[in-house]
């Protein structure tokens, strides 16, 4: 379903895909972040996703009521507290998210799906 906003000129139409894209880019400037994963569910490997590819990571949902749930699929960097990074991502996205849009944010879910070592 596409976010809507209605106000006195028209009405705009966002669709999840342009939220999932910006939420990505917002998610990989946070620290601890090292990038989007994508979970291959027939051999349970998991896969480092780089530039264009950042929404494979990332599921938005509007619903009825015009509120915005998005699911991350996350690789976090070694030696980070994943609890500190979490909510570090959580407000981020939160606030540049609805900023962006113009809706409400409802559920945002951080699915840790590995850790890597930066260079």
């Amino acid at each position: 379903m596409k976010g809507i906003l209605d106000n006195e000129l028209g009405r705009v139409s966002i669709d999840p895909e342009v939220i999932a894209q910006y939420a990505g880019s917002t998610a990989i400037e946070c620290f601890g972040i090292v990038g989007m994963a994508a979970v291959s569910m027939k051999d349970g490997l998991v896969k480092l996703l780089r530039g264009d590819s950042l929404t494979r990571g990332i599921k938005v949902d509007i619903d009825e009521d015009n509120k915005i749930t998005i699911d991350f699929h996350v690789i976090v960097s070694y030696g980070v507290s994943i609890n500190t990074v979490s909510d570090n991502l959580i407000q981020n996205i939160k606030y540049k998210v609805s900023e962006f849009t113009g809706l409400e944010i409802k559920k945002i879910n951080i699915f840790v799906e590995g850790v890597r070592v930066i260079d």
